[in-house]
């Protein structure tokens, strides 16, 4: 297996979100510089220098000083070769002239922004430290400084939210022109505020079918717009979509370096440790930071290439199938496949099974048709 792809963890944040169940905390009294110095003993252990997309993710990358964000851009310039999409995540008040022309210079052509919703009430609620004019604030900075692509994550079915804020969020976010959209759907998490406040009855969610509502919106909203889309969540202009999202709808390999990291490589998944005192003692003592590791059976490869290849607008096509695992995919999945085209959930042209529509609103139903082993 090739890898191409590397995810970094920064696991740190200005302040715990409501919802947010990452790998994540509070960044004041943290060991960070520590925590550099063994994530970038850790990146170094890579074979391959030679990479096509690199994806730094939180936490909050950006929570981190001026002088410890350039100290890691420097880390992974002199560790990789970045060819194609460089992206940080990034809290929009966060985005100081001054760390945006840090990204730039070390090469970042790509920011995935934290916005969540343009609804002051509903930022308070989510815990989020921006305001809506740091939103159009460091949009206007990056362009400035000329990054490429700008993406904004908007989430949905949130408390108290109705299907007019979210489809002003969603327009405000357009009206921005900015390259591509991420939008999900809250999910309650546990070991969250919101899951600990929604067990008490202290927090309550639109019913489902609002969040139906909001999702169909989002769909129809986006065909009117220059953003297409081209995953389940995601939408992008031509020559925008997320490159290094699309390795692991693929199902193809990466690297995970960093707390809580996930990686694929040479047929290994493996999680590292979360606790960042766990991540620094074992690489300082010349170990693996690893929680667990397995390695797929050929049966759960075909399940995940499902799955996983389903959630994007072009789905799954059996001659890639074919050559990927040796096998006929009517041979493994023929009789689900049948079903959910009868079904009106799955479309099939052209050698390419594809989520319908109404396939798309019930994603996680049809994903469960695959498991062949539950």
């Amino acid at each position: 297996m090739e890898v191409k792809s590397a995810y970094i963890h920064i696991p740190f944040c200005v302040k715990i979100c409501t919802y947010c169940d990452f790998n994540k905390y509070f960044i004041q009294n943290q060991p960070v510089d520590q925590y550099l110095d063994c994530l970038i003993k850790e990146m170094s252990t890579s074979k391959q220098r030679q990479l096509k997309t690199m994806f730094v993710g939180g936490g909050t990358p950006t929570a981190l000083n001026v002088k410890q964000l350039e100290r890691l851009l420097i880390a992974i310039n002199e560790t990789f070769d970045i060819e194609t999409e460089y992206s940080f995540e990034a809290n929009p008040d966060e985005l100081t002239m001054e760390k945006l022309q840090l990204l730039k210079k070390y090469g970042v052509n790509r920011l995935s922004m934290g916005v969540q919703t343009f609804n002051p009430d509903l930022l308070a609620i989510l815990g989020r430290t921006h305001g809506t004019e740091d939103i159009y604030q460091a949009v206007r900075n990056a362009r400035e400084i000329g990054i490429e692509s700008i993406s904004l994550d908007l989430m949905y079915h949130l408390p108290q939210q109705t299907l007019a804020d979210f489809q002003e969020s969603l327009d405000l976010a357009l009206n921005l022109d900015i390259d591509h959209i991420s939008s999900y759907g809250l999910i309650l998490e546990p070991k969250t505020q919101f899951y600990n406040m929604y067990r008490k009855g202290k927090l309550k969610l639109p019913n489902e079918d609002i969040g139906e509502e909001m999702y169909t919106h989002l769909i129809q909203r986006m065909k009117h717009s220059d953003l297409q889309q081209y995953e389940l969540s995601n939408f992008g202009k031509q020559g925008h979509e997320s490159e290094h999202n699309k390795v692991y709808w693929k199902n193809e390999g990466y690297y995970g370096f960093g707390a809580g990291a996930s990686g694929y490589v040479d047929g290994e998944r493996y999680t590292n440790v979360n606790p960042v005192n766990h991540y620094i003692k074992k690489i300082e003592n010349n170990e693996r930071p690893l929680l667990h590791s397995s390695w797929p059976t050929k049966t759960e490869q075909m399940e995940e290439e499902m799955f996983l290849g389903l959630r994007m607008n072009k789905g799954v096509n059996k001659f890639h199938f074919k050559h990927k695992f040796d096998v006929e995919i009517d041979e493994i999945f023929g009789q689900t496949l049948t079903s959910l085209v009868d079904q009106q959930l799955l479309s099939y042209y052209d050698g390419n099974y594809a989520l319908t529509e109404r396939g798309k609103v019930i994603g996680n139903e049809v994903f469960e048709a695959f498991l062949l082993n539950v």
